[in-house]
């Protein structure tokens, strides 16, 4: 999952960012309002983690932008302001939850979860595809009931992969949703993860279900349907 922290206190956001990785999360930090909006019309996230007390831009104005653009994302308001006014403005603005600072990092990972499960059908909880299937809140890859051994990044690929499966998947596409946003676009850090993956993918499968598609990407497909889209895209 891919979650935008807005922050201004870089500490506070340092902490939370290191957490949610070590989690598996993919992370971008706002330092102001204005940057947040930008961010949430460019980027596609799970989760919001949204501060109140902001420069430039406050959270409630944040939330009610993104509502009456009718973007749906799940929010939550993370603030020291904890009165019963506070929240309930909050809340009217069309934030999710609301977690008053401080807070214990596992109550935040709970929250997390739970607003993740109200999600629509882009936040699944469990994803399928032939003899894959993948709980994103337990974070695991299950084939024939056997769990993968696999690293966070690893898993994120799979996710990704799983949230669009028999399309086309650009590697720059791959590196904005996956990676860092700011990532070098000339590495070649992608193919080295997906080769990891498809490797460890046909030994547990014993078919390959990541295709390449010269010149473009790659797509999550059987095997008896991966020549028929190379012949077409080339």
């Amino acid at each position: 999952m891919k979650i935008l922290v807005v922050e201004d206190d870089r500490k506070v956001a340092g902490f939370i960012e290191q957490g949610l990785k070590e989690e598996g999360y993919v992370v971008d930090i706002a330092a102001d309002g204005e940057e947040a909006t930008t961010l949430a019309h460019v980027y596609e996230y799970d989760v919001i983690l949204l501060d109140v007390v902001l420069p430039k831009k406050n959270g409630f104005q944040i939330a009610m932008e993104l509502r009456r653009e009718g973007r749906n994302t799940p929010i939550m308001m993370l603030t020291s302001r904890d009165a019963a006014e506070d929240i309930v403005r909050g809340l009217d603005a069309g934030a999710d939850d609301y977690l008053a600072k401080p807070f214990r990092f596992d109550e935040l990972l709970a929250r997390i979860r739970a607003l993740a499960r109200r999600g629509g059908a882009e936040r699944m909880e469990v994803l399928r595809y032939g003899p894959l299937t993948l709980d994103r809140l337990r974070h695991i890859v299950v084939v024939n009931e056997r769990a993968m051994d696999l690293t966070p990044k690893e898993f994120q690929i799979i996710e990704f992969f799983l949230l669009h499966p028999e399309q086309v998947i650009r590697r720059t596409t791959l590196l904005e949703k996956v990676w860092d946003m700011h990532f070098d676009p000339e590495s070649n850090v992608v193919d080295v993860h997906v080769g990891n993956v498809r490797r460890k993918l046909r030994k547990a499968v014993g078919e390959n279900l990541i295709q390449t598609v010269r010149g473009v990407g790659f797509s999550l497909r059987r095997e008896r349907g991966a020549e028929v889209l190379d012949a077409a895209l080339s």
